[in-house]
């Protein structure tokens, strides 16, 4: 009974559920209304998916640009923290929105985007009106007036680039809608006026404010932000430069001020008083900062920053030329200028006399010479020198291009110096295109001589490395080969001070007789015997080390060098960073090759009691946002720079590196080198009247002269030599032409330093001995005289001399020695560089 009732009802359900739905769903789509509305929802679904797919699909999310970061220039700053120098492919300074005067702001608004405020990053009638404007000049060639809004731009420029097509324009359609759902208007100006290409590789207003008129946006006038507000169209249509770009300027800056006034951001008054203004842009520059402050220095900052962060924005956030670092450099500028001025003076007064060493550089004599000269970066920053472009020549003279595009005449009577390749005059030898260096005179130029001889000077501090200036040649912008860390030179006698210290290490002392006389090895079968000679080619007989260090003997350096082991002397060579040398005796009077860095490094080494130091062109390294990077171990000084004392400790810094010399020894050679000074190749420092040491160096040829040797707080090395080597003529020696630059470099230097003596190490033992024959003295006191028989020596504990000499036995040898001075070769103090020559 239940089962008979239960299964038609089911049946009934079953039936009525099936006819139902599909009956209703046929009698809708009967109806014509409906059948319009699926089909026109199925298209608009089928169309927003294709618009997606082929528009939408694959844009960057406009929330990246919340955490944006442009590529920001590296800024150098000096050792006074003023920014000297800057690495940048594009010219940018990031500002904050706030930073930005509203009537700058008003004026790209008026010229670029007048709705900004009101719309939502679509200006629709502007859009409609560049869609025509494109159909209509669709097979022209003719390129489309824009119709982008700010936010478009700022989405083309940061998220999709700069493709010309109408796939793009929709795109930034897109990406603009996105933009305003994300950012502030604020927000989006600020990337836009930090963004935004200006010319003159100014990237940004600020950049662009620098570049066109060399001032802060906060200067300007409103003539000058109108003029920047027209830029972004096309910066080259409006250089300033050339007469057409000028006018074509003018008159679209006094549009731009125009649409201001017809917006209400200025009044009748403004407008005319600024459309008076004459444009007042300064001209390009090249340089970055101060170019003309150590530019072989800042070079050498940036390729080792290059290989700490990399150069580009892919190799990382703190690329050099992207990653927006803040370099903090010892770089001295008084320092830097007084050893690029001393260098400079010396290499010209060898040189003078040797005549005119040619042309600079060939450049196009051409219409375009004044861009070629322009983009040939070619400069010259000693005293009013300038670099020229010979244009045309004849029998009176020659027609010369200067820099901004000027031209001059130069007679032929200012180039008549003689022309060191030929014989003839160096106005014969001028021909178009020749890029030279003049010198104003009268109405006219004449011609100067960059000279063909080079080298390199730098200082360093002895107590933590820091390089205070480096100049690596005549000028960096002829040519950016650094003589100091480039070039690999043959030290001389500058090494023997390490030759000596490995003997000090292994058994000598500063009183140790070493016999000054003839000294051959024998080679082997194919090269046979070896013989050493001093400079002078007389031998002294035996003589204390002192006195073979003070006067450069070679005979007694590598004997010296042979009872110690060239094994020891090659091994304390490396460990001062010098070279890395296979022991052979040569190498102990200066023939491996180093530099000028490593060789006034490791002399600061020995004043800095023989501590590791590295040569540090940069102090710290911040990121954009101030965070240091390197070094990786830096700490805060906390309390240094306290107004007042707290009555706590002083904050005290520890000495770092590694010990890579025994501190006595490194003292030893550092009082030894004194007497260089004093009484030895060197002499002619002696009246700067102050604690010095120092070393002179001449090798084979003479190829390359030294000098290298400071105070306790600073040294400082010069080294002097052809690119390609070549003999610098027999009278050059290092105490003749390097050491009289490291003075006058050095003189105001030292002046304003106190006169402080060298420190010795615990230990050591300071004893009175006779200084010719390196006696103990009793009876007798050391004087200030230079020429004392009777000096102060530096020893380590228990290897003080056992012999003894008393004070009337000096004075009886002394006037036996001047009863007998004409029939025998004694000695001589006070003698010429002995050189490194071997």
């Amino acid at each position: 009974m239940d089962e008979t009732t239960r299964e038609p009802t089911r049946i009934r359900l079953q039936r009525d559920g099936k006819g139902g739905w599909r009956e209703r769903i046929s009698a809708l789509w009967s109806r014509r209304r409906v059948r319009w509305l699926t089909l026109a929802i199925g298209a608009v679904v089928a169309a927003f998916f294709l618009f997606w797919i082929i528009f939408a699909r694959g844009l960057p999310d406009a929330r990246t640009l919340l955490d944006y970061q442009p590529p920001l220039p590296t800024i150098v700053r000096d050792v006074n923290g003023e920014p000297i120098h800057s690495y940048a492919r594009e010219r940018r300074v990031q500002l904050q929105y706030s930073d930005f005067p509203p009537l700058l702001v008003n004026a790209y608004l008026a010229a670029e985007d007048k709705t900004f405020f009101q719309h939502h990053g679509v200006d629709v009638p502007g859009f409609f009106g560049a869609v025509l404007d494109y159909v209509s000049k669709i097979g022209s060639g003719a390129r489309a007036r824009g119709g982008s809004t700010i936010t478009q731009q700022v989405a083309k420029n940061l998220l999709i680039g700069d493709e010309y097509s109408p796939t793009r324009k929709i795109k930034e359609m897109i990406l603009a809608w996105r933009m305003e759902n994300v950012l502030s208007k604020e927000q989006i100006l600020e990337l836009y006026l930090n963004q935004i290409f200006l010319g003159r590789n100014a990237y940004g207003v600020q950049a662009a404010s620098r570049a066109y008129f060399d001032k802060d946006v906060v200067d300007l006038k409103l003539h000058e932000m109108a003029y920047l507000a027209i830029l972004p169209k096309g910066p080259a249509n409006y250089r300033p430069e050339s007469e057409q770009g000028h006018a074509r300027a003018l008159d679209r800056r006094n549009w731009a001020l125009s649409e201001m006034r017809s917006n209400g951001f200025i009044n009748e008054a403004q407008y005319q008083e600024a459309r008076s203004q004459p444009l007042g842009t300064v001209s390009q520059r090249n340089a970055a900062l101060n170019d003309s402050l150590g530019g072989y220095y800042t070079e050498e900052v940036r390729r080792r920053l290059i290989e700490l962060f990399g150069e580009a924005q892919e190799d990382g956030p703190n690329s050099v030329y992207a990653g927006g670092l803040w370099v903090r450099s010892p770089l001295d500028p008084v320092m830097q200028a007084h050893a690029a001025q001393a260098l400079r003076n010396g290499l010209l007064r060898y040189d003078a006399g040797h005549g005119w060493s040619g042309p600079i550089r060939k450049l196009s004599a051409g219409e375009d010479w004044w861009r070629e000269l322009a983009a040939s970066n070619l400069g010259i920053d000693y005293q009013d020198w300038t670099v020229a472009v010979v244009l045309s020549k004849n029998a009176a003279g020659a027609t010369i291009g200067l820099p901004g595009g000027k031209t001059a005449s130069l007679p032929a009577s200012a180039a008549q110096m003689p022309y060191r390749r030929t014989g003839g005059t160096a106005f014969a030898a001028l021909n178009p295109g020749d890029a030279i260096v003049v010198k104003p005179q009268g109405d006219a130029y004449a011609l100067r001589n960059v000279p063909a001889v080079s080298g390199g000077m730098m200082i360093e501090d002895t107590h933590a490395g820091r390089v205070y200036a480096m100049q690596g040649g005549f000028d960096s912008r002829l040519s950016s080969y650094n003589r100091v860390t480039q070039a690999m030179r043959q030290p001389g006698s500058t090494i023997k001070p390490f030759v000596y210290a490995a003997a000090l290490d292994n058994g000598m002392t500063p009183a140790s007789i070493i016999v000054d006389g003839p000294f051959c090895v024998y080679q082997g079968g194919r090269l046979g015997q070896k013989c050493f000679r001093n400079f002078s080619g007389s031998s002294a007989g035996p003589q204390t080390m002192r006195w073979g260090i003070e006067q450069s003997r070679n005979l007694m350096t590598v004997r010296a060098a042979s009872q110690t082991g060239m094994d020891r002397v090659v091994r304390t060579i490396k460990n001062m960073g010098i070279g890395d040398y296979q022991p052979y005796l040569a190498f102990s009077l200066g023939a491996g090759e180093t530099t000028v860095e490593r060789m006034v490094n490791a002399f600061a080494m020995l004043a800095n009691h023989g501590r590791w130091l590295d040569a540090k062109v940069f102090d710290y390294v911040q990121d954009r946002n101030g965070k240091v990077i390197w070094p990786k171990s830096w700490k805060a000084c906390e309390g240094c720079n306290r107004a007042d004392w707290d009555g706590k400790p002083m904050p005290r810094f520890l000495p770092t590196g590694r010990q890579a010399m025994n501190p006595m020894t490194a003292y030893q050679m550092v009082h030894i080198t004194e007497g260089v000074v004093q009484r030895g190749t060197a002499t002619v420092l002696r009246d700067l009247d102050r604690p010095l040491f120092g070393k002179t160096g001449t090798t084979n040829g003479p190829t390359n002269v030294w000098f290298i040797g400071g105070s306790p707080d600073i040294v400082a090395g010069v080294y002097l030599g052809y690119d390609r080597p070549r003999s610098l003529g027999g009278y050059a020696q290092g105490g003749r032409i390097s050491a009289p630059i490291w003075k006058e470099a050095m003189k105001p230097i030292l002046e304003g330093m106190p006169k402080t003596p060298f420190v010795a190490p615990a230990g050591v033992r300071m004893v009175r001995i006779d200084r010719r024959s390196g006696k103990r003295v009793y009876g007798g006191w050391p004087s200030s005289d230079p020429k004392s028989a009777i000096i102060w020596e530096a020893f380590k504990p228990e290897t003080e001399p056992r012999r003894t000499i008393r004070k009337e036995e000096i004075v009886e040898r002394d006037k036996a020695d001047d009863r007998n001075r004409n029939n025998r070769q004694a000695p001589a103090d006070f003698a010429g560089d002995q050189g490194g020559i071997y």
